[in-house]
């Protein structure tokens, strides 16, 4: 089998067909509940924070690279205790948070964006690769399955996909997001992190189109469930050029991931609530930027507290202490730093973690 050369897409009228519009309508539908329910949370960095790092975790046992949550937020109150896994995923969540703010910054998804994203998830230069891809074998015969293109096409196809991306093309966003996810994945233009790239890519074409306000949708935990299912669809199309199944399964996937998303962020917002209440009760020092940072930062630190409300570090570890004191937090130690973590939220962070259809 000879290097993927990229078909052309077809018609629109032939991708948005009775099934696809369907789904769509099921799509956007939850899609619009996630956004107003995101608009209840007070701080966008919250979910921003607390969501990225689930998927980060998600995205990157995609590709086999495992580590926990508790590991992920202890990188945030120290780095130097940290295995190169748990580093390498949290880079996951800064290249997503990298992206977020181009988006927000240019109101486009430029290459230059995408070669950023991907330097900050591999921590190097390297750009587009010069060298083939991977080939895909079948595991049984040793046939070649897919060889991703000739290096040399590479600044070709992403030019392309970058006009793609930015154009007004009178396709649904929800059908883009699709199109561009798998043609993007079939030019697995980098040596290394073109998943966990792409699956980037796919939230920030949801806020470029509007349909999210914030990074608050992620499709990599529906792709890790439905692993086999994914990889058959991509290279389904590869082979057939058919493409309903695989629109239909990102629909799906948006619907099932909106509706879990929804979910969760109604019981952060309730949680958040409901320890305001506690806290305004218990104690004078509380602030809304208080109750902020114990969101933002699941495992929060003294430093953490004293940036993000403005006080000296004794008055930020009095803060801490005392809730820790009264149930709120539960201290503990990570070398010869205390960290704080806010176990309400953590119980439902963690064991909100299979989607459900």
């Amino acid at each position: 089998m000879t290097d993927t050369h990229l078909a052309p897409l077809p018609p629109e009228r032939l991708l948005e067909t009775p099934n696809v519009l369907r789904e769509l309508i099921k799509a956007h539908r939850h899609l619009a509940e996630l956004k107003g329910i995101a608009k209840t949370i007070p701080n966008e960095g919250i979910l921003i924070s607390t969501l990225a790092l689930q998927e980060a975790q998600s995205s990157s046992e995609i590709e086999n690279i495992i580590t926990t949550q508790d590991a992920l937020y202890k990188y945030q109150i120290q780095e130097s205790v940290s295995d190169p896994v748990t580093k390498e995923v949290a880079n996951y969540a800064k290249a997503l948070h990298l992206g977020y703010r181009r988006i927000k910054d240019q109101e486009a998804l430029t290459l230059n964006s995408i070669l950023a994203i991907q330097e900050a998830l591999e921590n190097n230069k390297a750009g587009f690769r010069k060298t083939p891809g991977t080939v895909l074998k079948n595991q049984q015969t040793g046939d070649v399955v897919f060889a991703p293109p000739s290096p040399t096409k590479i600044p070709e196809y992403m030019s392309e996909l970058e006009k793609f991306i930015n154009g007004e093309a009178q396709l649904d966003p929800l059908v883009k997001m699709a199109l561009v996810h798998h043609q993007f994945e079939t030019i697995h233009p980098f040596y290394d992190g073109n998943g966990r790239t792409g699956r980037i890519i796919n939230i920030l074409c949801l806020v470029q189109a509007g349909l999210l306000d914030t990074p608050t949708l992620y499709l990599s935990r529906y792709i890790n469930q439905t692993k086999h299912e994914y990889y058959t669809k991509l290279q389904t199309v590869r082979d057939t050029g058919e493409w309903e199944e695989w629109i239909l399964y990102m629909l799906k996937g948006v619907t099932v991931t909106a509706k879990h998303t929804t979910t969760l962020v109604e019981s952060i917002r309730d949680l958040l609530l409901s320890q305001k209440t506690t806290i305004r009760k218990q104690h004078k020092f509380y602030s809304q930027d208080l109750i902020n940072n114990l969101f933002r930062h699941p495992y929060t630190k003294v430093a953490f507290l004293e940036h993000d409300i403005g006080v000296s570090r004794a008055t930020a570890t009095r803060y801490l202490d005392a809730l820790a004191e009264g149930g709120t937090l539960d201290k503990q130690k990570l070398g010869r730093e205390n960290y704080y973590i806010n176990t309400q939220l953590i119980e439902l962070l963690f064991n909100m973690s299979e989607l459900k259809e």
